[in-house]
């Protein structure tokens, strides 16, 4: 399975163009790849790569239909968009799976990337109660912090993360909490746990 991610570009009218890269998630490689001489990735500045970019970036009128790749793209963002001229809430509500997309990446106008982690808060494999849960829409986003252009204690916050859901799954087997509760519970665990530097976006209500 790949390190699956999504990438928004914002547009100069402040939508965004979304995105996919199958192995981007990976040490979320791509905060470090992407800028505005190679905006898919890669370790070349590529003159292709740019004018293809400039094209989404500019025209007013372009759709994801009508965007065509004139040759196979070699870069780990497909230079394909999945859709133009979306807000953020709509890729995130609409687009941006939670269970399945392991990293999201925000690419400001200016060429500021934001790389965040994704936390789905089904429970369904965390205990009896719960059958099943949308993965769509369901979930958190939270900033990845850095040292020395490293994620920061990205294992630490997977395992506390994990470690969260099975206690709040007993709760939930044993009638102490509803699945809106623990939800809810989960969250404010979050945001309590997150450091000055981390932005924690809920993208559930």
């Amino acid at each position: 399975m790949g390190c699956r991610a999504l990438i928004a570009y914002e547009r100069s009218d402040a939508s965004y163009t979304l995105h996919y890269s199958h192995n981007g998630a990976f040490n979320y490689r791509l905060k470090h790849q992407l800028t505005s001489e190679t905006p898919f990735g890669g370790d070349q500045p590529s003159q292709w790569a740019q004018d293809h970019f400039d094209v989404l970036r500019s025209q007013s009128d372009m759709t994801a239909d009508s965007y065509r790749v004139d040759r196979q793209s070699r870069t780990p963002v497909n230079p394909g968009p999945i859709t133009v001229g979306v807000s953020l809430e709509e890729i995130c509500s609409e687009y941006l799976d939670f269970l399945h997309h392991e990293a999201f990446y925000a690419i400001s106008e200016a060429f500021e990337v934001t790389a965040y982690r994704t936390r789905w808060l089904g429970l369904e494999y965390d205990c009896e109660t719960v059958e099943s849960s949308e993965t769509t829409g369901n979930g958190v986003i939270q900033s990845v912090t850095w040292s020395d252009g490293e994620p920061l204690h990205e294992e630490y916050s997977h395992g506390q993360f994990q470690a969260l859901k099975d206690v709040v799954g007993d709760r939930i087997d044993d009638g102490e909490l509803t699945s809106r509760e623990a939800r809810t519970y989960i969250i404010k665990k979050l945001r309590d746990w997150s450091c000055d530097e981390t932005e924690v976006l809920v993208l559930c209500e």
